[in-house]
C-alpha cells in the first residue's frame, strides 16, 4: 500500500502536503480503497475559515457518504474542480491528481498533531 513518506496524515485518512503556509489535503489510499468506487465530492466551504477537525465535505462512494475532516485550522482557499467531472480520480491518483482542497493556514502549530508516514502504518496496521 502506498504511504508516501513526505506527507503528514490523519486519523481520519487524510494526508497534508505542506508548502509555506499553504496545505493540500486529499484521502489516503486506504480511505479510498475502504470506500470504494467514489462517485461525488462535495465541498462547500471554498472561502470559509474552518477549526482543525469540522467538516468541510463530503466523499460518496457507491456503499457509503464520509464527512472529511479539515486536518488544520484555516481558510479553504482552493477545491480541485476536476473531482466535480470526474471524482474517480480520488481512487486512481488519491496523492496526486485526486487531491481535494488547499488550505491557508492559520496556526502552524497545529502541524504538529498530524501523523507521520511511520505513525500512519501504524495507525492502519500496515
Amino acid at each position: 500500500m502506498s504511504i508516501p513518506a513526505n506527507l503528514k496524515y490523519t486519523k481520519d485518512h487524510e494526508w497534508v502536503s505542506i508548502e509555506g503556509d499553504v496545505a493540500t489535503v486529499g484521502i489516503t489510499h486506504f480511505a479510498q480503497k475502504e470506500l470504494g468506487d467514489i462517485v461525488y465530492v462535495e465541498v462547500e466551504t471554498l472561502d470559509q475559515t474552518l477549526d482543525k477537525d469540522e467538516v468541510f465535505g463530503t466523499v460518496e462512494a457507491v456503499k457509503t457518504v464520509s464527512d472529511l475532516f479539515l486536518p488544520l485550522t484555516g481558510e479553504i482557499i482552493a477545491f480541485n474542480e476536476d473531482l466535480e467531472s470526474s471524482p474517480e480520480t480520488v481512487n486512481s491518483d488519491p496523492y496526486g491528481a485526486g487531491w481535494m482542497i488547499k488550505v491557508k493556514i492559520a496556526n502552524p502549530s497545529e502541524i504538529d498533531t498530524l501523523l507521520s508516514d511511520e505513525a500512519y502504518k501504524q495507525l492502519i496496521g500496515a
